[in-house]
């Protein structure tokens, strides 16, 4: 598309436009409408004011807003207002920008914010680490820097000190890499309020230490060395405290379990119980999305389509007939009496009389198309259950590991094991299939990952049982691919605050684009066991017999 050739046409025929405006409008309305079903790609547009070229033609139709070959040169002009009266059949432009390229900005804009929200924790904690680390060195070499002639020599005395706070140092390292400097596990709407805690505590103790330094120490530049070195270690022991604090408030306390979890799928009903410890509402649920996807079976909205498809079903099937109105209407149009009124409230109670019988006679034959459904369904499943069980047994007894003695076979008869698996593959892949589609799990399974199943199947000498377990029930989430899973961001709903801790008859929502997990908690109660001393002598027993006992 030539763009700077379409611009120049249009500015050079705007000083001419006002004497012939409405002739071209009408000119324009005229062609834009054959036009409108033609490509938008071939299309080539040349000045107009240059007698020595044609107007422009778009697959033999002239275009909108240029002259016909019946007009004079003096009919050229176009109106003044063209970028609101002209549509122009063109192609994409190197500047124009489509929807998708919109969505894709918009995605990517996303993505980078997603980014910076799951490091920035690692990036504040990083920061406050080495805070943390540099502030006791720099406490040792700042006196030692700017005035070393004054200073006392210590001896010994901070030499040990000087290996405690070598140790302790190493020890805060290696807590702060285990606790905090660990890789986030997913990204929570707001910040932990432990973690803030914590890390505003942290901040405040080493700002205290920094302004009580600067004011003893560095202004009155104290002689005494090992008053710093005293006062450095005090510091590390403060930080030291600090972190087994965090430890106890992140990792401990959480431990012990105080609430029952009930998890309920909004889709298919399916509920798991969790028993959790003190957490706040956003924790809560991260924990309990890491055991749906351990827990839950696959999300499969195939089979919820057979339900809703035999309710449309019956309700398509309820048709009634208003006889009466119709005779009502006619008899009010024929003798033009006022009772047209009192003529249409029989038929309306007729309709829904009507509507109430189809509809009892309808539910009473519900029941049994669902036993037959249901019933039908099961025996196809069986069916094919049957069918791909032997197909797998007769596959895999056509291959083997290759033994001591089988190294004189021919080299043909040898393979590897993908070339085993895409072997016997074919010989189950049809019942295989057939049996997906009638559970309709279809979806979640690959051509690719079934033979990789496969061949880890018979790498580690795996029997056609332990094979077809994956697909004849279905597995928990995690054991399909991240593609299959169809919900990879979770929306939060709850009308407390998200930083509060759980308590008795909270209930929240976790919202994905398919379902929802509806969560109720509720406290586990308090048990109280009592002690009954039973005497071990105390087990005896005393046969009793009967006067007449069968021979």
């Amino acid at each position: 598309m030539d763009t700077e050739s379409t611009h120049s046409g249009y500015s050079s025929r705007s000083g001419r436009s006002n004497r012939h405006g409405d002739r071209s409008r009408e000119r324009h309305k005229a062609s834009s409408s054959k036009d409108s079903s033609r490509s938008e790609r071939s299309v080539v547009i040349n000045p107009p004011d240059t007698p020595s070229q044609e107007s422009p033609v778009h697959n033999g139709e002239p275009l909108p807003g240029e002259p016909t070959p019946a007009t004079e040169p003096g009919e050229e002009g176009q109106d003044d207002n063209w970028g609101e009266t002209t549509t122009a059949v063109t192609g994409t432009s190197e500047l124009s920008i489509s929807q998708e390229e919109v969505v894709g900005l918009g995605k990517g804009i996303q993505d980078r914010t997603q980014g910076f929200r799951r490091y920035l924790p690692l990036a504040v904690g990083l920061c406050v680490g080495l805070l943390v680390l540099a502030t006791p060195l720099v406490f040792l070499l700042l006196p030692a820097i700017i005035w070393p002639e004054r200073l006392q020599a210590c001896g010994a005395a901070c030499e040990g000190l000087f290996l405690s706070i070598s140790f302790k140092l190493l020890i805060l390292l290696l807590a702060i890499w285990a606790l905090f400097l660990r890789p986030a596990r997913a990204s929570l709407p707001r910040v932990c309020a432990c973690r803030a805690f914590l890390t505003t505590l942290t901040l405040l103790l080493t700002m205290s230490y920094w302004l009580f330094y600067g004011v003893r120490i560095l202004d009155a530049q104290d002689e005494d060395y090992h008053g710093v070195v005293q006062f450095a270690v005090s510091l590390v022991d403060s930080q030291l405290f600090v972190h087994y604090l965090a430890v106890v408030l992140l990792e401990l306390r959480h431990l012990q379990p105080c609430y029952s979890v009930c998890v309920i799928r909004s889709t298919d009903g399916e509920t798991r119980h969790y028993n959790i410890g003190q957490l706040s509402i956003q924790r809560a649920a991260l924990s309990i999305l890491e055991y749906y996807y351990r827990d839950f079976p696959l999300h499969n909205p195939a089979l919820l389509s057979a339900s809703k498809h035999r309710a449309a079903k019956h309700l398509a099937g309820l048709k009634v007939y208003n006889v009466d109105a119709f005779k009502n209407k006619l008899r009010t149009y024929l003798l033009d009496t006022p009772g047209n009124t009192a003529g249409a409230q029989p038929g309306n109670g007729n309709q829904s009389r009507a509507m109430v019988a189809a509809a009892a006679k309808r539910k009473d034959s519900a029941h049994n198309e669902l036993y037959y459904e249901e019933a039908d369904y099961e025996r196809r499943v069986r069916k094919r259950r049957a069918r791909l069980v032997v197909a797998v047994e007769e596959a895999f007894t056509h291959v083997r590991r290759m033994k001591k003695e089988d190294e004189r076979a021919s080299p043909s008869d040898i393979m590897d094991v993908r070339e085993a698996a895409l072997a016997i593959f074919p010989s189950m892949a049809r019942a295989l299939q057939k049996y997906l589609r009638t559970t309709r799990r279809q979806h979640c399974h690959s051509m690719e990952s079934i033979q990789k199943h496969l061949a880890f199947c018979l790498v580690n000498n795996m029997s056609p049982k332990a094979f077809l377990e994956a697909y004849l029930a279905p597995g928990p989430t995690l054991q399909y691919g991240s593609e299959r899973w169809m919900a990879d961001q979770w929306t939060l709903v709850s009308e407390a605050s998200v930083t509060s801790g759980i308590k008795e008859g909270s209930e929240f929502l976790l919202r994905c684009l398919d379902f929802s997990l509806a969560v109720t908690i509720k406290n586990i109660p308090y048990i109280r066991l009592t002690e009954e001393y039973v005497d071990p002598k105390s087990h005896k027993f005393i046969l009793l017999l009967q006067s007449e006992t069968s021979v």
